[in-house]
């Protein structure tokens, strides 16, 4: 037996017993919680209330300026919430588990997660149409329905359910609770980081937070709809072998017969009774064996014409003689 680390890269003989998450009472109660906490932000946002005068005083301070060293590293940083790259990321190690351990659930879940990502997410953006703290028009309003799309945070959200995606598909409590620890630091730091930059006001951070964790909080539900997929995607890719195994081909060996060209004799034609070939001329064509190197060698044209009438010695045509009647 194997008992150095790279035995661990290779493939599981046989898929693993992965415990699915259920909607258990905590987690239904923390689902609750967070929708509440949603609500309010949103709440609080519209009216406005003292959120938005907060963030205007934090817009107004400046981080970026108060800190101009942190700059250039955070610019980096933020890079770990973009969708694209994340994704990339997040999906290249799932596409690996997903290899090893014979299921498709991991790529699936992530394929889930992100599309209600988009959906929710991408329909509160356009809804509420806020702008940004660096195009605002005017100081202490909420700068709502102005055609913008910042609120909530789609960063702050993309890194909460791109890295706790890995935590939600852990299959141990003690990697669950590692991958939950960097997932947080990671998203904290994302939306921090937005605010400092001056991209995103503060509320815009909250809502991403708790727009990112309803998303998986509320993927157990979604693990039936995962579990019909993989088994109809698994279906098609036995049905596609089971094609391949029916019709295999038939590789020709070097040097061997060659599928013919021209159609094959008929069920009640006697081998006797082959067809001789036909000249150009009309007349039939002796076999290849029985050829002179002479009529190998010279023009089609020619001989056909030497068939039809000799030539004599001098180069003139000599007319064919009649042999005359023998008498039986």
């Amino acid at each position: 037996m194997r008992t150095d680390i790279f035995a661990r890269l290779d493939r599981e003989p046989e898929p693993p017993k992965i415990e699915i998450p259920r909607m258990s009472r905590t987690r239904l109660a923390l689902f609750g919680g967070t929708l509440v906490f949603y609500l309010a932000i949103v709440v609080a946002v519209l009216a406005p209330t003292w959120l938005v005068i907060i963030d205007w005083k934090v817009m107004l301070f400046r981080p970026y300026q108060q800190w101009p060293e942190l700059h250039a590293f955070l610019d980096y940083f933020v890079v770990l919430g973009q969708r694209g790259p994340t994704a990339v990321m997040v999906a290249a190690w799932l596409g690996w588990r997903s290899w090893r351990q014979h299921t498709l659930r991991p790529l699936l879940a992530l394929g889930a997660s992100l599309l209600l990502l988009n959906a929710t997410v991408g329909a509160v953006k356009i809804g509420l149409g806020r702008l940004g703290p660096h195009y605002a028009t005017q100081i202490g309003s909420a700068e709502l329905f102005a055609g913008g799309d910042i609120f909530p945070s789609g960063h702050t959200a993309n890194a909460v359910v791109t890295w706790g995606i890995l935590a939600y598909l852990a299959t141990t409590p003690r990697a669950r609770r590692y991958l939950s620890a960097v997932s947080a630091v990671v998203s904290l730091g994302v939306g921090l980081t937005t605010v400092y930059l001056g991209t995103h006001w503060l509320s815009d951070v909250l809502l991403g937070w708790a727009a990112g964790l309803l998303i998986l909080l509320a993927l157990p539900w979604c693990e039936p709809l995962i579990g019909r997929a993989e088994a109809w995607i698994l279906s098609l890719r036995e049905q596609w072998r089971a094609r391949r195994r029916l019709a295999p081909s038939l590789p020709v060996a070097a040097g061997g017969p060659r599928p013919s060209m021209f159609p094959q004799r008929g069920a009640g034609q006697d081998e006797g009774q082959s067809r001789e070939p036909v000249a150009a001329g009309g007349g039939t064509r002796p076999p290849s064996s029985t050829r002179t190197t002479t009529q190998l060698t010279q023009p089609r044209s020619h001989a056909v014409r030497s068939e039809r009438m000799p030539i004599t010695p001098s180069g003139s045509r000599r007319p064919p003689t009649s042999r005359p009647a023998t008498g039986g």
